[in-house]
C-alpha cells in the first residue's frame, strides 16, 4: 500500500514540475504582423444610365444563362440537349418537341408519346405518362 502512494506522489509531483519548467518572462514575444496596405485595384467605371453618384437609375436586368445539366438528372446519350428547369427536363436541340428524362424520351406533336429512343418506336400516353412540367407547359 505503501509503495502504491508513493508511487502517486512522485508521479503527480514529476507531472506538476513539467508545469513549471518555462517561467512566464522565458517565451519569446511573436513577431509582429505585418499589415500592407490596402491595393487601390483597378479604375470602375460609371454604368450606362447611372446617376453621377454613382446609382444607377433602374435595376439592370441580367439574363440568365440556361443550365447545360440538372444536378439530379443524366443528359441524354449523344444528343445536343439543355436542361430546363421549368419542365424538369432536357430540351433535345435538333428534334423539335422532343424531351428526355431518367431513359425516357418524350414527344409533343398534337398528344403525348414516349420511346427509350429519339428515333421511336413511339407509344402514345397522356399527360399523366409524362413528368409534371411538361404536362403543364403544355396544357395537358
Amino acid at each position: 500500500m505503501n509503495s502504491t502512494v508513493r508511487l502517486t506522489l512522485i508521479t503527480l509531483a514529476l507531472g506538476l514540475s513539467a508545469c513549471t519548467v518555462h517561467q512566464p518572462g522565458e517565451y519569446e514575444p511573436l513577431p509582429p504582423i505585418e499589415r500592407t496596405p490596402p491595393h487601390p485595384g483597378p479604375a470602375v467605371k460609371p454604368l450606362p444610365g447611372s446617376r453621377p453618384g454613382g446609382q444607377p437609375s433602374a435595376p439592370a436586368a441580367i439574363p440568365k444563362a440556361m443550365p447545360r445539366t440538372s444536378a439530379s438528372f443524366a443528359p441524354p446519350p449523344g444528343g445536343a440537349s439543355h436542361w430546363d428547369p421549368k419542365l424538369g427536363v432536357y430540351v433535345l436541340e435538333k428534334q423539335p418537341n422532343t424531351f428526355y428524362r431518367q431513359r425516357t424520351y418524350y414527344r409533343w406533336n398534337s398528344g403525348w408519346s414516349w420511346s427509350l429512343s429519339p428515333n421511336g418506336p413511339w407509344q402514345d400516353t397522356d399527360s399523366s405518362g409524362v413528368p409534371g412540367g411538361l404536362g403543364r407547359a403544355f396544357g395537358q
